[in-house]
């Protein structure tokens, strides 16, 4: 693989400034002329990564339960991606295949608390090199070195703002480091909505810069909080218990459990509405929405007890834990507004696709998709087999359905491959709830030969083998403890993937 040293001598850097990285094919006579062309009009970014919000919990998705004014008007001036999956549904997998634009099994990035190697190529330091200042507030979860550890700039994969922290759930009592302090912060009240304070802070500083920016804010929830109940109390007061509808999927003995977590989880949803209407609030107050692309998304869903999973849960390739909002508002794309557009998405097509909106190249460890053409021209549309994994057993779940596996999801389609042959397949037109599983019934045996081949062709081209689980903790280095996890006390050992040829697996 390329690595970041390699990374940033092709991309040309000098001591004056930043070269962005040229495109094959082109001189860097010509890619420099371009950039000069461009640099007033290249689009600032701005980034909002919910925890834990799976697809269905907005109102513009037709949740019967969640109130979500502020992102329903924004799905109406946005695209509204409905086919995004997480590349592997849980906290750090996601943010390392989101930063690299890369697999889990490609990086060995595929646990929680792992270190993200420096060597790796990240979106903040492509974005640097094309000029961008670069932004970064809230949950990290990327650093490996403790949840509650500084980290310091070298480690930050080329955030230069910084205002964050490798992990925290107690919403009320959130810490933070901010530049090169080690002091350890604490947000003012609700985290989020200190957070949102920030952020707005940064845009308005930024106004007439005219420097671009990628903004970054990461916000810890709606993921459940350690401990419960911390929702600010005029939105938990919006869902009462005994008024919230479940779906079919929710098995009655799981009914009560589900509607105590939903409670929480819907007030947050809530909560973090309008913190992100506030953020467009000021893009629009600024005059910075016009050039501004706004992207809101999760690195997960939640289970809240569908198919019988115990609430707070992910991981699993359902829809409720795979499945996740994707809105992309950007004024100046015309054929970016009011749009539902079905192309499928994983998480590294979200990395290309972010540079190519900005015309900043992608580096050659990239592996996901570019569909920047989208946002521009519906006639772009595609039925992409997105991919998304579940490498290893996560935490200590002990369920029967926390296994090993690979999945795919198209326009209609789910289709999941377990270690022991095919698991799971279903129509998400017909039953969007998927209660009715297809596979190995006669009458779908074509349907499943394709979707099978369609597998095959995108673990093709990451060179994944699928294997088991303790073949990868094994090959990638990790010494995990009893439930498949890397220990976060303290005084744990840093555990960061061994390097291996890129495209092989350990």
């Amino acid at each position: 693989m390329i690595k970041r040293r390699d990374f940033l001598k092709l991309a040309g850097l000098s001591a004056a400034g930043a070269v962005a990285f040229p495109r094959f094919g082109k001189s860097a006579e010509s890619t420099l002329q371009a950039l000069e062309k461009s640099a007033a009009t290249k689009p600032n970014i701005v980034f909002v990564l919910a925890d834990q919000w799976r697809a269905k919990a907005t109102g513009y998705n037709g949740d019967p339960n969640v109130k979500t004014p502020n992102l329903d008007r924004l799905a109406k001036e946005s695209l509204n991606f409905c086919n995004v999956v997480s590349a592997c549904p849980v906290c750090t997998p996601y943010r390392a295949a989101l930063m690299t634009g890369r697999f889990p099994t490609s990086t060995g990035m595929f646990i929680n608390d792992a270190y993200l190697p420096s060597e790796e190529v990240c979106i903040a330091e492509v974005f640097k090199q094309a000029g961008y200042a670069t932004a970064y507030i809230g949950k990290w979860h990327l650093d490996g070195h403790g949840r509650e550890a500084f980290i310091p700039p070298e480690r930050r994969q080329g955030w230069d703002y910084w205002k964050a922290a490798e992990c925290d759930h107690d919403y009320l009592h959130s810490h933070y480091y901010a530049d090169n302090s080690s002091a350890k912060k604490y947000w003012l009240g609700f985290d989020a909505c200190a957070q949102t304070k920030d952020a707005q802070d940064y845009l308005r500083a930024h106004t007439a810069s005219g420097q671009p920016f990628v903004l970054f804010v990461s916000y810890s929830s709606p993921h459940y909080p350690i401990p419960r109940q911390m929702a600010p109390p005029e939105y938990r007061a919006l869902y009462p218990e005994e008024k919230i509808q479940l779906p079919p999927n929710v098995p009655a003995v799981m009914q009560q459990k589900a509607r105590r977590f939903a409670q929480d989880y819907y007030a947050y949803c809530t909560a973090l509405d309008q913190y992100i209407g506030d953020l467009v609030a000021t893009l629009n107050e600024t005059g910075l929405a016009q050039n501004t692309i706004f992207i809101f998304t999760s690195d997960h869903g939640e289970m809240l007890g569908a198919h019988g999973v115990t609430p707070a849960q992910k991981q699993v390739p359902w829809d409720e834990s795979a499945h996740v909002p994707f809105l992309l508002r950007f004024p100046a794309a015309h054929g970016a507004t009011g749009r539902v557009e079905p192309t499928p998405l994983t998480t590294p097509d979200i990395f290309a696709t972010v540079i190519g909106l900005a015309g900043v190249p992608l580096p050659p460890t990239a592996e996901g998709c570019d569909f920047s053409q989208l946002v521009h021209d519906p006639r772009a549309s595609a039925d992409h087999a997105a991919l998304y994994m579940g490498v290893a057993p996560f935490a200590v779940v002990a369920q029967a359905d926390n296994k090993a596996y690979r999945a795919i999801r198209t326009r209609r389609y789910t289709y999941v491959r377990s270690l022991a042959g095919p698991w799971l397949l279903f129509d998400d037109e017909e039953d969007p709830n998927q209660m009715n599983n297809l596979v190995n019934k006669p009458e779908h045996a074509a349907l499943q030969r394709e979707l099978e081949a369609r597998l095959q062709t995108e673990l093709k081209k990451i060179g994944d083998d699928f294997r088991d689980p303790q073949a990868y903790l094994d090959g990638w280095g990790y010494d995990v403890r009893s439930g498949d996890s890397i220990p976060t006390t303290p005084k744990a050992k840093v555990q960061s993937p061994h390097r291996v040829p890129r495209g092989t697996n350990p």
